[in-house]
């Protein structure tokens, strides 16, 4: 990949004349089935871009609870637009009612702010939301007369497993979830391993829009082919291995699925959940910094949370295990 970028031809992407952020953005736009692409320099930014791009002040958007571009992004559609969230409770599989997004979709009134946009997240947490769901939910939306996002900063993960029950090519599955939704972010930083970035995909007239906001939120970055060129060789050499992150998720919860006072839940993906409960839980201050002197990062914003990737092996797994296991023997 650092030769990748080293060799990588460089124009002014400000001006559209950068080649390889072209080839990048040509590439992923044919692979999810879409117009035009844009790239930026990360998912909250994408997101921003969309919303932004879907909605006008005083509009709202439709959203989970737990989605990245509702809880996790500072309420950037609120404080740079002027557009609000609606967000709705989650079933247990991640997904949301269809009875409850129906629901929230807002008159013709002066009273409510004009519902716009229904924004999924696939993987959410982890979890696959299915395709069957995500076409259900969309068709929804759309004959509401409502814009459909996918937040896929995960998307080819979502793809993986989702190939896993259908036996069908990664990309194809990727190009499926896609086709169910008006526009699509790909972050590449994430079990792509590239350094730094995302993918918007949608209609050219849309992704022209997303680029007026890209520049308002200062993502014009110059020669970015630099970055784009490890996005390219991301999606040329690490989509088919992610299937690897996901067998060593599942390991790893099997391997803490003894330890007393954790609860673990069963892996989908690369993202494994795991709860401290009963006297386990009085340790919980104590647990993360362990494991940073034992070599393990994990976070613990709200559970404890482990993230498998290409930089993972299997003897982190069982080095993690270990430690674990011996923390809470002590």
């Amino acid at each position: 990949m650092r030769n990748a970028m080293a060799a990588a031809p460089l124009g002014d992407d400000v001006f559209g004349d950068d080649p390889s952020v072209n080839t990048l953005q040509e590439k992923i736009a044919a692979l999810l089935g879409f117009e035009a692409a844009l790239f930026v320099s990360s998912g909250t930014q994408s997101n921003l871009c969309v919303i932004l791009s879907h909605c006008q002040r005083g509009d709202e958007y439709i959203v989970g609870q737990f989605a990245h571009c509702y809880r996790w992004e500072g309420g950037g559609a609120a404080v740079f637009g002027s557009v609000q969230p609606q967000p709705l409770q989650h079933q247990p599989d991640r997904t949301l009612s269809l009875e409850d997004i129906e629901a929230a979709i807002k008159p013709d009134d002066a009273h409510f702010a004009r519902t716009r946009l229904l924004a999924q997240e696939n993987t959410l947490g982890g979890k696959l939301l299915p395709i069957e769901y995500l076409q259900q939910a969309t068709q929804l939306a759309k004959s509401k007369g409502l814009a459909t996002h996918l937040d896929g900063a995960r998307l080819f993960n979502a793809a993986t497993a989702q190939s896993a029950v259908t036996g069908r090519d990664v990309r194809k599955e990727a190009r499926r979830i896609a086709s169910c939704f008006d526009s699509v972010s790909v972050c590449l930083s994430k079990g792509l391993g590239a350094p730094v970035g995302s993918v918007l995909c949608g209609s050219r007239e849309f992704i022209s829009s997303a680029h007026r906001i890209r520049k308002m939120a200062g993502g014009g970055m110059r020669q970015a082919g630099v970055l784009a060129a490890a996005g390219t060789h991301a999606l040329d050499y690490h989509v088919n291995r992610l299937i690897q992150d996901h067998i060593l998720a599942q390991w790893l919860a099997e391997g803490l699925a003894n330890v007393p006072g954790l609860r673990v839940e069963v892996p989908q993906t690369n993202i494994l959940f795991v709860d401290l409960v009963g006297s386990a839980k009085k340790r919980s201050v104590e647990l993360l910094p362990y494991l940073k002197t034992n070599g393990i990062l994990a976070t613990g914003l709200y559970r404890l949370r482990f993230v498998t990737h290409l930089d993972v092996d299997a003897a982190g797994i069982d080095r993690a295990i270990a430690a674990i296991t011996s923390f809470f023997k002590a």
